[in-house]
């Protein structure tokens, strides 16, 4: 049995993740008696924490709301920041469900303003896929910033803004963060259609546009929908990669939505897509797994010879005197 203050510490901690804890369940988890959980639930009262008890079947204990529970000095782009950390950790296998843990405990003990503030960028928040990275230097963005756009997005509020120098008036429905970008998926006004800006190039303007009735996006994946909008006219470079392999095989190793498979014939497809620069373009195409030929653009066939020399030299024997003419030779060839 673990010593009373680290029991307190853990029964108050378990008492903040959810609403009500039925008391045998309480008692399990931080392996006590119900008697000694009560005995428990009296110190904590006592120590100032409102731990309130509810009768009937579905009864146990609930930390009360907040009464003289201290609140967490952060100020409000530091509670953004956190709660953003730990959003994007809830798609990291391994790390889920601890996350999700930690922003329960975090919403508890944050005064109510914040708490509005970061459960706003928590609900208005869809996760890329991470398994589309890029070698370019992420873009700063204001956490202020995040917490308007999620606020109108929550209040089906519309927003004015400038894009890079454009003006723009539009109805935000969705953030959401993808190779290390952030995204607010949006109808535009007048037109209705809908575009994925950068976050991170939006200067929001005051005051807004006034509310509007939701028009949501059709099968509401905005993740996808980003990914879409970016291969489409986000990158900056573009290749047309030929792939000694079915269409369908293809399409088995990568995320669908940031490239398209393009049918040859039942042996051989090509592949369209692009990224921030060749070089990652490059490293995609090895990942595949397959043989390919690229005739262009000349930048993306230097970048694969300056790849495939690199690679070639890790395997090279270093008692070839250069060390980069002679294999390395396998078991096979009685090494």
């Amino acid at each position: 049995m673990i010593e009373t203050s680290s029991r307190l510490l853990a029964l108050l901690g378990l008492l903040q993740t959810r609403g009500t804890w039925p008391g045998a369940v309480l008692a399990r988890r931080v392996d006590v008696g119900e008697r000694t959980l009560r005995k428990d639930i009296e110190r904590l009262r006592e120590l100032g924490y409102p731990i309130e008890s509810v009768r009937g079947p579905s009864g146990g204990y609930r930390l009360g709301p907040h009464g003289t529970l201290p609140p967490l000095l952060l100020d409000d782009d530091e509670a953004v920041a956190v709660a953003v950390g730990l959003s994007s950790a809830r798609s990291l296998p391994g790390v889920a469900e601890a996350s999700a843990l930690a922003l329960g405990k975090l919403e508890h003990v944050l005064p109510t303003r914040l708490r509005r503030r970061v459960r706003a960028v928590l609900e208005s928040t869809d996760v890329g896929p991470a398994d589309t990275s890029t070698n370019m230097a992420a873009p700063p963005v204001d956490t202020a910033r995040l917490a308007d756009l999620a606020a109108a997005v929550r209040d089906h509020e519309a927003v004015r803004f400038w894009y890079d120098e454009e003006p723009v008036e539009a109805e935000p429905y969705r953030l959401v963060t993808w190779q290390q970008r952030w995204y607010v998926v949006a109808r535009r006004r007048p037109t209705g259609s809908w575009q994925a800006f950068r976050v991170d190039r939006v200067r929001l303007r005051t005051p807004g546009a006034g509310r509007f009735t939701p028009r949501p996006l059709e099968g509401e994946d905005y993740a996808g929908f980003v990914l879409r909008d970016v291969a489409s006219t986000g990158w900056r470079v573009h290749a047309r990669i030929a792939v000694e392999a079915p269409a369908g095989e293809v399409l088995a190793r990568i995320n669908a939505a940031v490239g398209v498979v393009e049918e040859v014939d039942e042996t051989r497809c090509v592949l369209v897509t692009g990224a921030d620069t060749y070089e990652t373009v490059a490293v995609y195409i090895g990942m595949l797994g397959l043989d390919f030929h690229v005739d262009g653009p000349p930048e993306l066939v230097e970048h694969l010879r300056i790849v495939g020399e690199r690679y070639r030299r890790s395997v090279a024997d270093p008692r070839a005197g250069d060390g980069s003419q002679r294999p390395v030779s396998s078991a096979r060839d009685g090494a």
